[in-house]
């Protein structure tokens, strides 16, 4: 008979890559990780793995098995998550999504709060700046910037008013020229964050007379955004984040918003993948964090 959780931990390992790293996430020794799929492959009678001493991959059975596991262990946690809707509670694992710097700097204690609010919920944490492909792993929802690019996805809004900010610290003003329009950017040194392949140096600006972009050149780039943050703090150039990221570090003067409201608008919205997914336990973190996000805005 196949035991559920050697069922998880088949699943755990494909997303996190191997036994080790799937061990840490569910709180269990790499041996017991390995032992498990065996197991699972005993009862399966195939190989669900082609492993060697340096790699693991999935073999085709494999491939072929795991959209069957993924849709056991959905439907699982779906038949729980509606009998416990059924009575007003929310609990089953929640899969988020989250940028570095916001998920560090803001979410991170936010959804410690709601979890204690809510301790039937099993809260699994994705903190990273790229992307996750919400139709193909299994992730419920997404914390992202503006709107998605993919029209199948459905955007819920958090903080629609948002903005991007041009901020330095009181020690790299002390030792530059303040600037007093976003084109004097061009001078100094600006602080990068790169987007996929893309590196964002082209930095936009809401003026009276209309939007003005702004070419910027600098000695540092991350797809790292909290780097880019700690890099302003450290006095090492200009930095354009969002607001939000930066909401304690402008009220403590850490840094400077140079150009207050004028830069371009940077909505944060709460993205999953279908209306389906749209479940009672997302729908409270969305008007949780929508209520928080309010108390952060400028």
């Amino acid at each position: 008979m196949i035991r559920l959780d050697d069922l998880q931990i088949f699943v755990q390992t494909v997303d996190a890559g191997s036994f080790s790293a799937a061990a840490r996430l569910l709180d269990c020794t790499p041996a017991m990780a390995s032992s498990a799929v065996m197991r699972l492959e005993k009862e399966l009678g195939t190989r669900l793995f082609v492993r060697s001493t340096r790699s693991m991959r999935l073999s085709d059975d494999g491939e072929r098995y795991l959209p069957h596991a993924r849709a056991t262990l959905d439907a699982l946690a779906e038949g729980g998550r509606t009998l416990a809707e059924a009575k007003g509670e929310i609990a089953g694992p929640l899969r988020l999504s989250v940028p570095s710097d916001l998920g560090r700097s803001v979410l991170l204690g936010w959804l410690d709060e709601f979890q204690q609010a809510h301790p039937g919920i099993t809260l699994q944490l994705h903190v990273s700046d790229r992307a996750a492909d919400l139709l193909r792993h299994p992730i419920d929802a997404a914390v992202r910037y503006g709107p998605p690019r993919d029209s199948r996805l459905v955007a819920q809004p958090l903080a629609p008013l948002n903005r991007r900010v041009a901020c330095a610290s009181p020690d790299y003003l002390a030792r530059h020229p303040r600037p007093t329009h976003p084109e004097d950017l061009r001078q100094h040194n600006c602080l990068c964050f790169v987007w996929g392949d893309l590196v964002l140096d082209r930095w936009a600006f809401d003026l009276p007379k209309g939007q003005v972009t702004v070419k910027v050149k600098g000695n540092r780039i991350s797809d790292d955004g909290d780097v880019v943050r700690r890099w302003a703090l450290a006095g090492n150039g200009i930095a354009f984040k969002s607001a939000l990221d930066i909401a304690a570090d402008l009220a403590a003067g850490r840094l400077v918003d140079l150009f207050p409201g004028q830069g371009e608008l940077a909505p944060v919205n709460l993205v999953s993948a279908h209306r389906s997914q749209l479940t009672l336990a997302l729908q409270r973190l969305r008007d949780f964090l929508r209520e928080r996000l309010a108390t952060l805005a400028p």
